[in-house]
């Protein structure tokens, strides 16, 4: 069964969605600050990239790449597939990052900020760094032509790699910069993989005059690895980091120093170990904004998660229980948390929220509810 927000198990909120309200989610102005390049493959290109390189996957293999079911699992091994099988040249990493923008543009997101992780491409699929970046950073100014998104390179490490792989990441940031690479992320399976081992390439990559940011708190992993990253590694930004609500002091800390958690409500750890019936309920991320934790929702792996931007945000409605007003705040969230240039987010704040107050206005009169 594939698993979307129409099937997701239902919290018990008791929204009715109407396709008004789907129109709404659509229409809202948004930024996407949390998602993988390889996690946002497109079927057909999937399809396309398999045959042409005759690797060795069974059609019922890719379906099964594309299926969540009622206890997803995890995308990781999707991931290798890629590296391994998929990608020989550069064009193809073209292709990929230039159909998500267009892919996320189509549902209004106005700026995107993805991550990718070279380490894969040069060590497996046996593209060079220079060769690799300039393909993505070619589709990110093509995308800006002719879909008007604007969009970020987050060069990210592999944790499950040897600490110096991260460091050589930082090595080829710093030789081949663009003005579309702004920081470094990290990524993968937390377990056993703490913030702490990748020290020095987060040090290396702040003396260089990079953003940062880091994948913490994911996998159930315990608090103490989202106050790691914050602490040592000196994020500007942390990706997930449910667990801290595990800590009240910590997330009383990180609320006053406004930090930006960019959530994913299709979490697949959370929808694999709660029961279906309570898995919203009992999400960490319920409880993140009620704790002063500025949160933003983004999609992590679209097409593997069966997920758009738009329902992301509906999720965050229909399943999590937030109200407009909560997602308005999400909204502007997203614009802090993004790596732009301090003018850029003033116009953002203003404009969108025009626009949203705007979009909510006309959906309260189109389902006849008192305006908030």
């Amino acid at each position: 069964m594939k698993h979307t927000p129409g099937n997701v198990p239902a919290a018990r909120t008791g929204v009715v969605l109407t396709d008004a309200h789907r129109r709404f989610f659509h229409a809202i102005p948004k930024v996407e600050l949390h998602c993988h390049l390889l996690g946002a493959v497109r079927h057909s290109t999937f399809v396309a990239l398999a045959e042409r390189n005759h690797a060795p996957l069974e059609w019922e293999q890719i379906e099964a790449f594309y299926t969540r079911g009622e206890k997803p699992v995890g995308v990781l091994r999707v991931l290798r597939a890629l590296d391994q099988y998929l990608l020989s040249q550069p064009d193809d990493l073209h292709r990929i990052a230039y159909e998500y923008l267009e892919d996320a543009a189509s549902h209004h997101v106005r700026h995107a900020e993805f991550f990718w992780n070279p380490t894969g491409t040069i060590r497996v699929s046996r593209i060079g760094y220079a060769q690799a970046q300039a393909a993505i950073v070619a589709a990110i100014r093509d995308a800006a032509r002719d879909f008007g998104i604007s969009a970020r390179l987050i060069p990210s490490i592999d944790r499950e790699q040897d600490p110096d792989e991260a460091v050589q990441i930082v090595e080829w940031m710093k030789a081949h910069r663009a003005d579309e690479v702004a920081g470094l992320g990290m990524d993968y399976r937390e377990n056993d993989r703490p913030p702490e081992f990748f020290w020095k390439a987060y040090r290396n990559a702040r003396d260089a005059g990079f953003r940062t940011c880091a994948h913490a708190g994911e996998f159930g992993m315990p608090w103490r690895n989202v106050e790691t990253a914050i602490e040592l590694l000196q994020v500007d930004r942390v990706d997930h980091g449910y667990t801290i609500v595990d800590n009240l002091a910590l997330c009383a800390r990180y609320a006053a120093k406004g930090i930006v958690f960019t959530v994913v409500p299709t979490n697949s750890y959370y929808l694999r170990t709660l029961p279906a019936e309570q898995w919203a309920e009992r999400h960490p991320l319920r409880h993140m904004p009620s704790l002063g934790l500025k949160v933003h929702p983004n999609t992590d792996d679209p097409t593997l998660h069966n997920v758009t931007p738009s329902q992301a945000w509906e999720l965050m409605f229909s399943h999590f229980g937030f109200q407009f007003d909560d997602l308005r705040t999400f909204m502007l969230n997203g614009i802090d948390g993004a790596w732009v240039d301090p003018a850029t987010k003033a116009t953002w704040r203003v404009e969108w929220a025009r626009e949203f107050s705007r979009l909510s206005d006309a959906l309260h009169e189109a389902l006849a509810l008192p305006r908030r």
